[in-house]
């Protein structure tokens, strides 16, 4: 068997396209583009997309971003890297019932941080989608005015973000 070498690119069947960032002696450290950081095992079934040649022992985490960043933007409509603030690297969101009898549902903060900047992508996209249509010039008014309120809705979400500019931003004062 042999072992794919740091920055090799793989499509897995769960996980979809990614960079192997890490391997050891068991299994590589894949950062998926939907998916984020996932560990697999050496043996495990996926297809290789392109395997890296050189030799490379060690690279720096920087290394490895830039890497990331330029094959997302070559290999995926991923038009842009959001980054969670630091202090919430390996954060929990605790849910927890007012029943105590029931169990408190537990979220890795770096998962629901995903799922809010998905959110966020798909805003965009229903934006341009509803820019480009054929809507009346009014109809296009109004759809865009309940879109800036949902913007406005998730600025809670703001403390998640490592970069203001890439926050949420409702409704601006007049």
């Amino acid at each position: 068997m042999k072992i794919l070498r740091i920055c090799s690119r793989v499509n897995h069947n769960a996980f979809g396209k990614g960079v192997i960032t890490n391997v050891d002696s068991k299994r590589y450290w894949v950062t998926f583009i939907e998916n984020g950081l996932e560990e697999i095992a050496l043996n495990a079934d996926f297809d290789v997309i392109e395997a890296a040649e050189n030799e490379v022992d060690t690279v720096s985490l920087f290394d490895v971003e830039s890497s990331l960043v330029q094959l997302f933007k070559k290999w995926s409509d991923v038009s842009e890297v959001v980054s969670i603030g630091d202090k919430w690297k390996g954060g929990k969101l605790i849910l927890q019932p007012e029943d105590t009898n029931l169990k408190p549902k537990e979220i890795k903060v770096e998962d629901f941080f995903h799922k809010i900047t998905m959110v966020r992508d798909q805003l965009r996209l229903m934006e341009q989608k509803m820019n480009s249509s054929n809507l009346e010039a009014q109809e296009k008014t109004d759809l865009q005015q309940y879109i800036t309120r949902i913007y406005g809705s998730l600025t809670t979400f703001n403390v998640l973000f490592k970069s203001k500019e890439q926050q949420f931003v409702g409704q601006k004062s007049k």
